[in-house]
């Protein structure tokens, strides 16, 4: 069990109890534990319309985490994926509801709506005024008779919400949540399922695939799909609803399906907002997590038009801790970079054997991407090749602007380009190697002599030594060795990176904070990159 729990028997009842510590007062549990989950308002005005939601547990913080003020009245919790039985609706009802009545708003599962349903039967039978509402925003499986309900069951929650806070009546705020069951549509995509506490996880969506329009329950969704990038997810995602929403503006709400981590978020809400449908987005809700399915890694969209009053109840404060509130969708706003901070550009000129050097060894770092990350993830962070190959491209699509014919200026010119595009210690790093190469070579340093003022800087500021488990053990014999050709820099090179293998106690870089055993029989990434470039320039082969 890879989980952070105690047994699946008492995981709802001790995450309710664990929401609770910490909700200032403001809510509360019903008695009944553990049949009846009920989380509850303790400021609760009964002159008003009570909103009561619920359904299996697992897609938290789906219900309990809105209530309070502004949205939910109470949130009745079943088991994981479980139907709340007729009793703990009922009580939920019983609970909050006075003489202006209650609104049940349900997901459209088999088992909700028939507890939901018979729990609403006995309250009217004892004399309480009770309506429902059935969310069905579910577009994945257009031939389905019951269209399931998801994240859309969140606008319901919220503007029905800001109606019955107003004071609206039972019938006004029915209407409007019927409103928005017909209006809302949702969809989404996940490239793993989830994993239920106690069961087995189910690999279905191999690597290279994702999965279409998936229910919040791990249901199989429509279709898996070749998965590479979040654009491409989201044209998949907006080529479904763009048919299903009519013209004018409209409200989306970004939904995290559980463990997409909230830069991959941002990522999905900068490629929404710039998709075909983009324009028609005045306001999100979210990123978020808002309706999961426990730790899948995926996410929703759910599109609703959007009508003045439907704006005010949506941005209209609330209480609950989960709503993320909903935002309006703008330019992106860019101030000037601070004086002293815009790049001097230098004067481009051109040399054709220079260029080729330059891309020959760019693009001998980006095809070592992937080995370069699988070997620093035995013993850092795993970013290594990327790191290096984003500044590798960044520079070859810099070259037209580079003074590729003098090599003062372009040492200075590679060192501020990295500067700006190469991330972590190792850009700052080589931005002063190639700066202090630059100064070496206005001093009247030739190549070789200018690239060992560069290490030098480096070891200066940085702190390394050779046999510190860095890049410097292969660089720094590497220009040793460079006097006398390609082919003994290479040699020296391999020779420095392989001996980092046996390196254990690493006394700089990011290698320094790890343990004896994680170091033992890898090379440093950095030292690895190194010898490869140097290996590749000379002709010579790196070991596989």
């Amino acid at each position: 069990m890879r989980q952070f729990i105690n047994t699946k028997e008492t995981l709802v009842t001790e995450a309710i109890d664990g929401t609770l510590r910490t909700a200032g007062g403001r809510l509360a549990r019903l008695d009944g534990y553990p049949h009846i989950k009920v989380v509850v308002r303790t400021d609760w005005d009964r002159s008003k319309v009570a909103l009561v939601s619920g359904g299996g547990s697992g897609h938290e913080p789906s219900h309990a985490g809105f209530v309070g003020q502004g949205m939910l009245t109470a949130a009745v919790c079943g088991e994981v994926f479980a139907s709340p039985s007729v009793d703990a609706v009922l009580a939920g009802i019983l609970a909050v509801t006075g003489k202006a009545g209650c609104l049940l708003i349900v997901k459209n599962y088999t088992g909700d709506r028939l507890n939901f349903g018979l729990a609403a039967e006995r309250a009217r039978a004892q004399g309480l005024k009770v309506s429902m509402v059935v969310v069905d925003d579910d577009i994945a499986l257009p031939d389905l008779p019951q269209p399931r309900g998801v994240a859309g069951t969140l606008f319901v929650h919220k503007i029905a919400g800001a109606i019955a806070e107003q004071g609206g009546n039972l019938e006004a705020v029915t209407e409007a949540a019927e409103r928005v069951v017909k209006g809302v549509v949702s969809i989404g995509m996940s490239l793993d399922t989830c994993t239920v506490p106690g069961s087995p996880k189910e690999e279905r969506i191999p690597d290279g695939k994702a999965e279409l329009g998936l229910g919040i329950h791990g249901e199989a969704g429509i279709e898996q799909v070749d998965f590479s990038t979040a654009h491409d997810a989201i044209e998949m995602v907006v080529d479904r609803l763009a048919p299903q929403i009519g013209p004018g503006p409209h409200v989306a709400l970004l939904n995290n399906l559980g463990s997409a981590t909230p830069l991959e978020m941002a990522v999905l809400a900068e490629e929404l907002t710039r998709s075909r449908i983009g324009e028609q987005i005045q306001w999100l809700v979210g990123p978020a997590l808002l309706m999961t399915s426990l730790d899948m890694r995926g996410f929703s969209v759910s599109m609703l038009p959007a009508t003045k009053a439907d704006e005010s109840a949506l941005v209209a404060p609330v209480a609950p801790w989960a709503w993320p509130g909903c935002l309006a969708v703008g330019d992106i706003a860019i101030e000037p970079l601070p004086d002293g901070l815009s790049p001097i550009q230098p004067i481009p000129s051109q040399n054709d054997e220079t260029r080729a050097f330059i891309e020959r060894c760019c693009t001998i770092l980006i095809a070592a991407e992937k080995d370069l990350n699988a070997l620093d993830a035995r013993s850092g962070d795993g970013d290594t090749g990327s790191t290096l190959a984003t500044a590798a491209r960044a520079l070859i699509d810099a070259l037209d602007r580079l003074p590729l014919a003098d090599q003062t200026q372009l040492h200075r010119a590679i060192g501020l380009e990295l500067s700006q595009t190469m991330g972590g210690s190792s850009g700052v790093l080589l931005a002063i190697f190639f700066a202090a190469a630059g100064d070496a070579s206005a001093a009247g340093k030739d190549l070789i002599g200018a690239l060992k003022a560069g290490l030098d800087r480096i070891q200066q500021v940085g702190g390394a030594q050779p046999g510190d488990r860095t890049m410097i053990d292969a660089l720094a014999p590497a220009l040793d060795g460079l006097p006398t050709g390609l082919d003994a820099a290479a040699r020296a090179a391999r020779s420095g990176a392989d001996a980092t293998a046996n390196i254990t106690r690493a006394r700089a870089g990011r290698a320094s904070y790890l343990s004896e055993s994680s170091l033992a029989g890898h090379n440093d990434p950095g030292a690895e990159a190194v010898a490869r470039l140097f290996e590749q320039l000379s002709g010579a082969t790196a070991p596989a």
